[in-house]
């Protein structure tokens, strides 16, 4: 990413890392990375070698399968640099929803009636759906975690209000998909483990916009998915090691029983393991400085936040200049993730008219159908916009200009 401009730890060159996305020559304002980021081109290219190469089942005697080994090592250790945990303890799945089901189905072996798990209304139905349906099919019972929808916050009284001697578990985001709230997680952690239960972080949004640290944040497991970070469509579990090692999922008999092997079923998608392991080197690359890739990472996060955080206060201070439109994301801590609705204009339509104007913002409730519900929202939802590394000072002005135009 070469650029006259020489990027600062504090900076980001946006011109040089937009021309590494193929997909932005499409001239869209894409303000739609909540939902999944474009790919850059050091991506496609490694998902590409892999597909190129010699590749076989996992092994030693072939250079195929030494080729599909060096694949899934090598993205054990780029995921575990991303999340601040194991590389054995890195667990590969088709979506982190999936993930999250296994999990889920493979902890209620030990639940029954009497036992009790916590989801919140803030969540992705990911994050809530797969823990209902798992608490159910064993006769436990589940108790919802509110939060405030005046401020979107999700605190520790929250929580505490929900929890006692007979909880099992806990599953919180670390980011809301939908309106961006960040709650206090190694405090919420802190309090889940007094109580004796364990702690489910669900990172999928929060991994795009912050440094992951499994440890510092108190999760006992946690997910993410690469596409939301420039990575292929895949999903992610890392955990305590001492905690999977535990757990006794189905599987094939033949499958090996090691950690993480025990957790993925079938063949590893190798290409895409290739193209996430590409994901991480990027985004450990956007500032420069010498280190690991870990170390790569933290510069780029604080990097990043800067430059998301700038622009997330551009779109805001636009939105209230503009009658009719409230920003339902308010939380003093949030990712750039900003939820706004027009008075008098479906969400959708006003989504439709932006498209028109080449500006990608979609409308939903993007599967956090219970927080949609919460703001008073229903299933309809809001007008998302989000942002990522890519995201110029351009894109913001022709989001402002259109709202401008379609509302008048």
């Amino acid at each position: 990413m070469s650029s006259e401009t020489v990027p600062t730890p504090d900076t980001l060159d946006v011109q040089a890392i937009r021309a590494c996305f193929p997909a932005l020559k499409a001239g869209t304002a894409r303000f739609d990375a909540p939902g999944g980021t474009q790919t850059p081109q050091q991506v496609i290219d490694a998902i590409t070698e892999a597909l190129t190469r010699p590749l076989a089942n996992r092994g030693v005697l072939t250079e195929g399968g030494r080729n599909a080994e060096a694949i899934v090592t090598g993205a054990r250790r780029a995921l575990a640099d991303l999340l601040g945990s194991e590389a054995e303890s890195v667990v590969f799945g088709r979506s982190a929803t999936q993930l999250v089901y296994d999990l889920a189905r493979t902890l209620a072996k030990d639940w029954g009636p009497g036992d009790e798990v916590v989801v919140s209304r803030l969540d992705h139905d990911s994050n809530i759906r797969p823990w209902i349906q798992a608490a159910e099919a064993v006769g436990a019972t589940v108790r919802r975690a509110d939060f405030d929808p005046a401020t979107g916050e999700l605190g520790t009284g929250h929580i505490e209000a929900v929890l006692s001697g007979r909880t099992r578990l806990v599953a919180v985001t670390a980011a809301s998909n939908l309106i961006g709230t960040r709650p206090d997680i190694p405090a919420l952690a802190a309090l889940v483990h007094r109580a004796g239960a364990l702690f489910h972080v669900d990172a999928v949004h929060y991994a795009s916009h912050a440094t992951v640290d499994l440890t510092a944040l108190g999760a006992d497991t946690l997910v993410c998915s690469p596409y939301k970070f420039l990575g292929p469509h895949l999903g992610v579990l890392t955990g305590r090691r001492e905690l999977l090692e535990s757990l006794h999922p189905d599987k094939l008999l033949p499958s090996s029983d090691a950690v993480p092997e025990r957790f993925e079923l079938g063949t590893l998608p190798y290409e895409l393991l290739a193209g996430a392991t590409a994901a991480v080197d990027f985004l450990a690359g956007l500032v420069p400085g010498a280190g690991s890739r870990r170390e790569g990472l933290g510069r780029a996060f604080t990097a990043l936040a800067s430059h998301e955080d700038r622009l997330r206060g551009r779109i805001e201070e636009g939105l209230a200049t503009l009658d009719g439109v409230t920003v339902h994301s308010r939380a003093a801590r949030r990712t750039p993730t900003t939820l706004f609705t027009v008075a008098g204009t479906a969400p959708g339509d006003v989504s439709r008219q932006l498209a028109a104007r080449g500006v990608d913002a979609p409308a939903g409730s993007f599967y956090a159908l219970e927080a949609s519900r919460r703001l008073g929202l229903g299933d309809e939802g809001g007008i998302r916009v989000g942002l990522a590394p890519y995201t110029c000072d351009e894109d913001v002005d022709r989001l402002l200009n259109a709202l401008d135009v379609a509302r008048g």
